[in-house]
């Protein structure tokens, strides 16, 4: 799995509100509510964003309340990927049953910025920040993570085992 796009780069302790603040929460939808993506941030912040774009965070993205609206926020507004010097954990989970990607790269989030043209390639562990040359590694995700992810998210995924009768 190998994801394409440019940065748009976000701080540190960005929480759940301010990705997708409550008054948006009457839907999951994931059109409407990535159009609202990041909204308890900046109003408008998601019309620079393009399909297949890279969320880019700093330290404890995602902190916050537990709801599942923000990863699907993230992927409603086009982007698959959020890299980040680190997660809060509840979101970081949340994000993998919704079916987004999560990349912890600790200090070296600090290497990317807004609008670099990047190349996130999670099977291998590495990303490649074509604007400035520099190739950052991280740890690839583990198969049984991609089997998550190819279904959509956790729901799909247990829903197609069960089907199967493999559960």
């Amino acid at each position: 799995m190998q994801y394409n796009g440019t940065a748009r780069k976000v701080g540190d302790h960005i929480d759940t509100d301010a990705i997708i603040p409550a008054r948006f929460l009457v839907t999951t939808d994931p059109a409407q509510l990535g159009a609202n993506c990041m909204e308890g941030l900046e109003h408008g912040w998601v019309s620079r964003v393009q399909q297949g774009d890279i969320m880019v965070g700093g330290k404890n993205f995602g902190c916050g309340s537990s709801r599942e609206h923000a990863p699907i926020a993230i992927l409603g507004a086009g982007m698959p990927v959020v890299v980040a010097h680190s997660f809060a954990r509840i979101f970081y989970r949340n994000g993998f049953n919704m079916g987004l990607i999560l990349i912890e790269i600790g200090d070296d989030a600090d290497r990317i910025h807004d609008g670099d043209v990047l190349s996130v390639d999670v099977e291998n562990g590495h990303i490649t920040n074509h604007t400035t040359g520099d190739v950052i590694s991280c740890p690839p995700l583990p198969p049984f993570m991609h089997d998550i992810l190819d279904k959509g998210g956790l729901v799909p995924y247990v829903r197609e085992r069960l089907a199967a009768g493999d559960a």
